[in-house]
């Protein structure tokens, strides 16, 4: 009894501080809050304040945010502007969140400063705030009680007028707990009248009854699925009642919902659901394959040589299910699955029976860590003698002959094969034979390939349009035996035009231009320039000298090159 006097007293001490601030502080302004309900509380710039029911405060001159809470209610938060010796007024309604609360119950009363904050199982006022001391102070003449689902809560007290106070409060079904602020839980009774209460509604104010009935917290957390294969994807679905704070592994999410997840590694997924109610948790696990179970094989697996010079063809057969990067060497990047035709031909010798193995190599991996290698070799044997090679300057002079040219415009995205007419097809495989011979001298060596456009178009589509007759001629050659890493490509779109001068010079030059094919580039020399500029260079690694760059005045399909007529389609008698 004694301290409720006292209690009183303080209260009052407080009240008539707060009316007197302005006087005592002539820098200060006042704020006067008008909120339904009247109970609501105020927290200024972060501090609790205290009710707003008959209330004003002072604060100095400038901007200050303030908060207002109510259980049962969402919170609200203004920002004010306080200017000297003024009174603002904010006026302001709370919206209520729908819904009644049911039993089990218990009760706390709390007896301590009126007007210090109570907060249940947290210390933020937006996620755990439930009302003020003088709202839960009486259980005799009056009810004035903060209901709560049964289980230990953590009680903090947060008052201006000193530090903030937290205990654990045992709440079992249709008992009360007495707590003294500040001290400690002070008893524990029955509480009959528990068993008695049907759904309440969250808060309920009034002159001498007040109530707030706090939502047990509640929820559901669930994964599709336990066990994925890399690259394929989980859902998680979630719902909370009565939380203020929903987090998935720590971030925040809305109380109810749903993600698709796509782990790259065996991952939990923690949902847990915070509010003055309790805490619910659940756990997921999601657990990710990242084998990848590859095979390659090549048919046949013995293959006799012919000996006429010709490429015997085998059959290159993968699968890498669950990987997303794929090589077989010496073919270079492929898909997770596939099988490709591809030519056989002994690297030459000077005699002798030929024994020689073609060894595939498949290289597979995801992003999920996974990864594999798979070995398959073709035996090759023949009884023929194999021719002995070209010597190395001739070689070197043959690869050397000349460009290869390309039609306006081709390869063309939707054809990104096409575009090699057979006059230059020949050619390539032509280089492809003669390199082969060439490695026989010079095993390190490459074949480096410059692709051009002509000026028209912009930079990007030349670009592009410059890589696809990079890629056509690199894809030929290895078609004709040369393994892709033996293989660069640069392409340099519209840059490094040959100018109209060059071009004549080097018609002039060019031992298979007649002299009325010199005359018709002098006339129509733009044309020609065009032409000139779409085509692939050849270069030798080991010497560093480029292709010819002669025109191909004698080939068959010389007005397709010029543009003057449509390249038939492509087949593979043709390439």
């Amino acid at each position: 009894m004694r301290f409720r006097q006292l209690s009183i007293q303080v209260s009052a001490a407080v009240l008539l501080l707060v009316s007197v601030q302005p006087l005592l502080a002539g820098d200060r302004g006042s704020l006067i809050v008008r909120v339904n309900p009247p109970e609501t509380y105020i927290y200024a710039d972060g501090q609790p304040v205290y009710w707003s029911k008959g209330h004003y405060i002072t604060l100095l001159p400038g901007t200050h945010k303030i908060s207002l809470y109510n259980y049962g209610y969402s919170p609200e938060t203004r920002t004010v502007t306080i200017e000297a010796r003024k009174t603002t007024t904010i006026d302001v309604t709370m919206q209520a969140v729908p819904g009644t609360v049911n039993g089990p119950w218990g009760c706390i009363t709390i007896e301590g400063p009126h007007g210090a904050a109570v907060l249940l199982n947290g210390k933020e006022p937006a996620e755990s705030f439930v009302g003020n001391i003088k709202e839960f102070d009486n259980e005799l003449l009056w009810k004035k009680e903060l209901i709560v689902p049964p289980g230990t809560h953590q009680l903090t007290i947060a008052d201006a007028l000193r530090p903030s106070w937290t205990t654990a409060v045992e709440v079992k079904p249709n008992q009360r707990v007495v707590v003294d602020a500040y001290k400690g839980v002070r008893k524990t009774v029955a509480w009959k009248r528990g068993e008695r209460l049907e759904a309440l509604s969250k808060f309920k104010g009034g002159t001498l009854n007040y109530h707030v009935a706090v939502e047990k917290v509640t929820g559901l957390f669930s994964s599709s699925t336990e066990q994925i294969s890399c690259g394929q994807t989980a859902h998680l679905t979630w719902s909370a009642k009565g939380a203020t704070k929903v987090e998935l592994n720590g971030a925040p999410v809305s109380a109810s919902g749903d993600q698709t997840v796509q782990p790259t590694q065996s991952t939990d997924y923690k949902f847990t659901a915070v509010g003055p109610g309790g805490v619910y948790t659940s756990a997921a696990k999601v657990n990710v394959d990242n084998s990848i179970q590859a095979s390659l094989n090549v048919s046949p697996g013995e293959l006799r040589y012919n000996g006429n010079g010709q490429p015997s063809m085998a059959t290159v057969t993968w699968s890498a299910p669950n990987a997303d990067s794929v090589s077989l060497d010496p073919l270079g990047s492929v898909g997770a699955n596939g099988s490709r035709e591809v030519p056989i031909t002994p690297s030459p010798s000077s005699s002798g029976a030929i024994n020689q193995t073609v060894t595939y190599t498949l290289r597979a991996s995801n992003s999920c860590g996974g990864s594999e290698t798979r070995i398959a070799t073709l035996h090759i044997t023949g009884n023929e003698v194999l021719q002995g090679s070209t010597d190395e300057s001739t070689l070197q002079t043959k690869l050397n002959s000349n460009s290869v040219y390309f039609p306006t415009d081709w390869p063309t995205i939707k054809d990104p094969d096409g575009g090699l007419v057979p006059s230059q097809a020949s050619r390539v495989e032509a280089n492809a034979s003669d390199f082969k011979q060439y490695l026989v001298h010079h095993p390190e060596a490459k074949l480096i390939l410059e692709a051009y456009c002509d000026v028209r178009g912009s930079v990007a589509y030349n670009q592009a349009l410059a890589e696809r007759r990079a890629s056509e001629v690199k894809n030929y050659l290895v078609q004709h035996g040369i393994a892709a890493d033996q293989i660069e490509t640069k392409a340099y779109g519209k840059t490094k035009q040959l100018t109209g001068k060059q071009v004549e010079d080097l018609t002039a030059e060019n031992p298979d231009a007649t002299p009325a094919e010199r005359k018709r580039v002098q006339h129509e020399l733009v044309v020609f320039q065009w032409a000139n500029n779409r085509r692939v260079d050849i270069r030798l690694s080991t010497t560093g000298e480029l292709s010819r760059q002669f025109y191909p005045f004698d080939s068959s399909d010389l007005n397709v090159l010029l543009g003057t007529k449509e390249p038939a389609k492509q087949t593979a008698s043709m390439r």
